[in-house]
């Protein structure tokens, strides 16, 4: 039996690029600018955490 193919992570880039007041995170992805720069040559296991923690981070925006 051959190890399932892992799928690619999807950016979670929703193509509104501002930042918050405070400028730690993108409005509209949830990700820091250090992510938001790494995630082109982050691995699937970052990317999958990227992606966890920016929707952690917008889900919390959206409760304040």
């Amino acid at each position: 039996m051959s190890p399932p193919i892992e799928q690619p992570v999807t950016s979670p880039c929703q193509a509104v690029c501002r930042l918050s007041q405070d400028g730690s995170i993108c409005i509209g992805c949830g990700r820091t600018l250090d992510e938001i720069g790494r995630w082109s040559q982050a691995g699937l296991a970052e990317q999958q955490e990227i992606a966890r923690l920016a929707a952690v981070r917008l889900a919390l925006r959206e409760k304040t």
